[in-house]
């Protein structure tokens, strides 16, 4: 099947910035104190593909959640910053040059559960700023990821596509969405379904 728009996940799927992103959590983390609630990048991968208040839930249920989102919210700050100054040299093999080639035949698009200017940071780390026409995130929209699809599509007018994740999440996600699910198996999870698999992001060059 031929898809007019193709919609990317980021975490486990263009890169994997667990380490880094633990690493920036952190920071923000024994500025305040807390470093009793210092995270790694193994405890992530669980929560990669959750949003971000869920993700809040699970690693600060010991603060009262009045107080727990704004925390969640700032080391999330930090983290853009961190990961801003970081090289990022953590992009799955060929990344770019996989996404200038499915531009020639597809618009290219991401929805994430991330925080605003996450995605934007990807963009312009792995260098897809030529290819990627649009993007939204649950820092955007305040809903759920198949609800965020929904609305990409419905903004850029998107008719036809499948959106490549790695998470069972993700998974769920297509299903609410309606759209095909093309699993990254090399990512963070294992999916009840998918209609498609790829063992390599350039696999996608062969669908």
């Amino acid at each position: 099947m031929k898809y007019e728009s193709l919609i990317f996940d980021i975490d486990g799927t263009l890169w994997d910035s667990r380490a880094l992103v633990a690493q920036g959590y952190n920071l923000q983390l024994k500025k305040e104190g807390l470093a009793h609630l210092c995270v790694d990048a193994e405890t992530l991968k669980a929560l990669f593909g959750k949003v971000m208040t869920e993700i809040a839930d699970i690693l600060f249920a010991s603060i009262p959640v009045e107080e727990r989102y704004g925390l969640m919210a700032r080391c999330m700050e930090t983290e853009n910053q961190f990961l801003q100054e970081n090289p990022c040299h953590i992009g799955y093999p060929k990344v770019a040059d996989t996404m200038a080639e499915l531009a020639k035949r597809h618009r290219l698009f991401i929805v994430s559960n991330s925080q605003r200017g996450y995605p934007e940071l990807c963009i312009s780390k792995l260098g897809l700023t030529p290819y990627i026409t649009g993007h939204l995130c649950f820092g955007d929209t305040g809903t759920s990821k198949g609800k965020t699809i929904r609305t990409l599509m419905d903004k850029y007018h998107i008719e036809s596509c499948a959106y490549i994740g790695d998470t069972q999440g993700d998974y769920e996600a297509t299903v609410e969405a309606d759209v095909p699910f093309i699993w990254a198996s090399y990512g963070f999870g294992v999916p009840e379904g998918f209609r498609e698999k790829i063992e390599r992001f350039e696999d996608l060059l062969n669908l």
